[in-house]
């Protein structure tokens, strides 16, 4: 994963989880763990997605963070002005992307009120409404298990704990990973909510 800097991560060394935030006070956490023990195993990971975040930890901790972006890169207004327009709204957020329909989607797009950008937003505003439960459901069981995968592998009951999560029984995952190591284990359980309750 390319790391966004403004983004929130967690960092764990082993067990031990032992930074979270922005990716600069990750890096930081991560590069004094090293400097505490070199050998340390250290796991980087997006915080939502559970995404893993690869980070140059050569050198200082000055080193590192010098390698990474900043949050937000302040644009000035001659930058902006030079900047070429492309398609799109962009001050309303509107982006224009390449997509690719079957003549007969163009032709039905065509043929509807507003044209066609107007109807595929429509389209997908309803298909995010109507499936706003299952997505978040999906989106929590992708985190936890991207997770569980990364650092829970050889940990007892790992395969029950994945099929608990899957098959929506939070009783028996919680009850399945409670002698996990405790950073672990609330992590995993943290990620597991969005699965779980999908009002989260």
């Amino acid at each position: 994963m390319t790391p966004a800097a403004d983004s929130a991560y967690v960092a764990f060394e082993g067990d031990r989880r032992i930074g979270s935030g922005s990716l600069r006070d990750v890096a930081r956490a991560a590069r004094e763990a090293l400097d505490r023990r070199q050998d340390a195993s250290i796991l980087i990971f997006e915080s939502g997605s559970s995404a893993p975040v690869d980070i140059d930890l050569r050198g200082s901790v000055d080193d590192v963070l010098a390698r990474i972006p900043p949050a937000t890169i302040p644009a000035d207004e001659e930058t902006v002005v030079a900047a070429p327009r492309g398609p799109g709204r962009p001050k309303l957020g509107v982006v224009a992307r390449e997509i690719t329909l079957l003549p007969r989607h163009w032709d039905w797009l065509a043929q509807q009120k507003g044209g066609a950008s107007v109807a595929i937003r429509r389209l997908v505003d309803e298909a995010r409404r109507v499936n706003e439960d299952a997505d978040r459901i999906r989106l929590g069981q992708e985190a936890a298990y991207r997770f569980m995968s990364a650092i829970s592998g050889n940990r007892p009951h790992y395969e029950e704990a994945i099929r608990a999560l899957f098959a929506a029984d939070p009783r028996r995952f919680e009850k399945l990973i409670a002698e996990w190591p405790a950073d672990v284990r609330d992590h995993t359980a943290k990620l597991a909510e969005r699965a779980f309750r999908p009002e989260i």
